[in-house]
């Protein structure tokens, strides 16, 4: 029988729950996994439902919860999200999720790989994955804007990951794909910005350092946070080991965001996220 995720955003009102099993109900399903979240910062209420159905449950549910005016996302879950991975020249994080999905880890596919520079495409000529390569500078940011938009529907793409693409999209992009596009900071928001971050950390004596994943807004490093970790180090933690560390938190952090998007368990809420952690 096949199964679906649904997920549910609207206003905090009475009924909300009882009008989706209904509806689940009636179109011969059966609820296998739900969470949900009454935000009492914004008000909103969130609720992700997994369940089995013999027949498409889109009518139904959205007939039984049109008077809730819901934002409402419905998915089959063999039908997995298709990223596009895009970096510049370090690679730990690109290999990390190539290799997450081959193990079987990342429930997504992965058609195509884009960077600014041409060192990662032997990396993806190994895997089999198309490499496109823009060149990017801060003058050309809305051509280049346009070439991702175009890539993105050419290939049928649902969600952009930037695995340390060190480039900033434009806001005409942020604003086109929101919540579709993630990030990898090198740091645990808020933290050391511009050149050589973790020899600022150093210079400072840090005691923590981390990464954060978030969606991509037109705000740099401001987006909804969706994964965050932190590792402690001490005062003879030189900059080299601070790097390596980083790269380990990035991979982790980075892998756990996509997965929890690619399986449609982060709710934006304004300026939140809520997310329901398997």
């Amino acid at each position: 029988m096949p199964r679906y995720v649904l997920t549910i955003r609207c206003q905090d009102q009475p009924g909300i729950v009882l009008a989706t099993a209904q509806a689940i109900v009636e179109a011969g399903g059966n609820i296998v996994e739900s969470d949900q979240f009454s935000d009492p910062v914004t008000g909103l209420f969130c609720m992700r439902t997994c369940f089995d159905s013999r027949t498409d449950p889109a009518e139904r549910l959205s007939s039984n919860l049109a008077r809730f005016d819901a934002t409402i996302g419905l998915r089959p879950v063999e039908r997995r999200h298709r990223i596009m991975v895009m970096a510049s020249k370090l690679d730990h994080c690109l290999a990390d999720l190539i290799y997450r999905h081959q193990l079987g880890e990342l429930p997504v596919e992965i058609p195509l790989i884009v960077s600014n520079h041409p060192d990662l495409e032997p990396l993806a000529a190994r895997h089999g994955i198309r490499f496109a390569k823009l060149e990017a500078t801060p003058s050309n940011r809305e051509e280049v804007g346009r070439e991702l938009a175009a890539l993105i529907e050419e290939n049928a793409i649902d969600d952009v990951v930037l695995a340390r693409y060190m480039q900033i999209l434009s806001p005409e992009v942020c604003a086109r794909y929101p919540g579709r596009i993630i990030n990898i900071h090198h740091s645990f928001l808020p933290g050391f910005k511009g050149a050589k971050p973790y020899h600022q950390a150093y210079a400072h004596g840090v005691k923590l350092i981390g990464a954060t994943a978030h969606y991509v807004t037109a705000e740099l490093d401001e987006g909804p946070i969706i994964a965050q970790d932190v590792e402690p180090v001490t005062h003879a933690t030189g900059p080299e080991e601070l790097i390596a560390i980083g790269r380990d938190i990035e991979r982790s952090v980075l892998a756990r965001a996509v997965r929890l998007h690619a399986e449609d368990r982060v709710v934006l809420a304004g300026r939140r996220t809520i997310v329901f952690a398997p």
